[in-house]
């Protein structure tokens, strides 16, 4: 993984799954776009790393960041692959717009696959979290 990531808010989303279904609508050829008025100033660091997704004040998920590309208004779309991959849930204050991660500080991936953590259902996913059980 990329040694710098952002983190964002994923406003109006209680779940993942809602996450995931509002990108899914917007997916074209395995990319979403997500627009953002000024282009991060350490953009290069940023492509094959990540946006991880706060929902419910923990990041919960993760989408890796392809690219940028300035838009006719002048604002700028991050162009991400569509596949959310779910992370070991960490406590995360909200903020406005995006901020930096460091990738030492990013969450781990949760298993993935139809046998591993990832294919639980979410409610449980976060109940195993809470107990510090994954």
């Amino acid at each position: 993984m990329a040694s710098l990531h952002l983190t964002k808010v994923a406003v109006g989303c209680g779940s993942r799954e809602e996450l995931d279904r509002r990108q899914s609508e917007r997916a074209a050829n395995g990319e979403v776009t997500i627009t953002t008025r000024y282009r991060p100033k350490r953009h290069d660091e940023l492509i094959g790393g990540s946006i991880f997704w706060i929902i419910k004040r923990k990041l919960a998920v993760r989408q890796e960041i392809l690219g940028f590309v300035e838009a006719e208004d002048g604002r700028w779309n991050i162009r991400l692959k569509a596949q959310l991959i779910p992370v070991r849930a960490r406590p995360k204050r909200p903020h406005q717009g995006w901020r930096y991660l460091a990738g030492s500080d990013a969450p781990a991936d949760l298993g993935g696959g139809s046998e591993g953590i990832a294919a639980l259902p979410p409610e449980m996913i976060e109940e195993l979290a809470k107990l510090a059980l994954i």
